[in-house]
């Protein structure tokens, strides 16, 4: 992983300094241009997270002889899935915001990220059957 941070470190340094030759006139494009090169590397990640979660969770669901665990509605492909979507649109969503309504319209929309992923947790926990713990004493 150290590798990639000093890949992204190299391309900011060489797009600030190209912002530094070229001026503010070329700023927008160069960030865009930034921007699309950490989307990029995040989407790689994500996809790479969510193929080992999906891996993970296959292997487990055969070994305890379940078909299909990570396919259950409300279940760990689709809460992880949602959350990958949202943290992906997260990157675009919070350049436009700051390019638009700078600081103010970030919070704005962070706010909004984490509320609909606190919604979609909120839903999870309430799909789930309620069960008693076990008691110990038998």
């Amino acid at each position: 992983m150290e590798t990639r941070d000093t890949e992204l470190k190299r391309d900011l340094d060489a797009t600030l300094q190209a912002r530094r030759e070229l001026g503010t006139e070329y700023e927008s494009a160069l960030i865009e241009s930034f921007l699309e090169k950490v989307e990029e590397r995040l989407d790689g990640t994500i996809d790479r997270h969510v193929r080992r979660g999906l891996a993970e969770r296959q292997l487990t669901a055969a070994r305890d002889g379940r078909a299909g665990g990570a396919g259950a509605p409300g279940g760990f492909g689709e809460r992880f899935g949602f959350a990958a979507v949202s943290l992906l649109l997260a990157v675009p969503l919070s350049a436009i915001a700051v390019s638009h309504a700078g600081l103010g319209g970030l919070v704005v929309t962070w706010l909004g990220i984490v509320g609909v992923n606190a919604a979609q947790v909120a839903r999870g926990l309430s799909q789930r059957p309620f069960r008693r713990p076990e008691s110990t004493d038998r």
